[in-house]
């Protein structure tokens, strides 16, 4: 899913962090949900997993527009040094 569709993955990143980095620590400070430390810790997790996803699928969407780009182009690093 990753590689055929990377603005799927950035956008499911994009709402993990706002749901764990802006929506769920605005309830907990007004105090509609309780504070606790699963919570706390539900939010930070949400907001790790959303931030490695949208990285993940940024690359994955560089790579793809990178081989429609230059299809006859060998993007390993390695082989342009030799």
């Amino acid at each position: 899913m990753i590689e055929e569709h990377p603005g799927a993955t950035i956008l499911v990143g994009f709402l993990l962090v706002l749901g764990g980095g802006v929506i769920f620590p605005l309830l907990l400070v007004i105090k509609v949900v309780p504070s606790t430390f699963f919570g706390d810790i539900l939010s930070y997790g949400l907001s790790v997993t959303g931030f490695f996803l949208g990285v993940i699928g940024s690359v994955f969407y560089v790579r793809l527009n990178r081989k429609k780009a230059n299809p006859g182009d060998d993007p390993d690093p390695l082989k342009m040094i030799k």
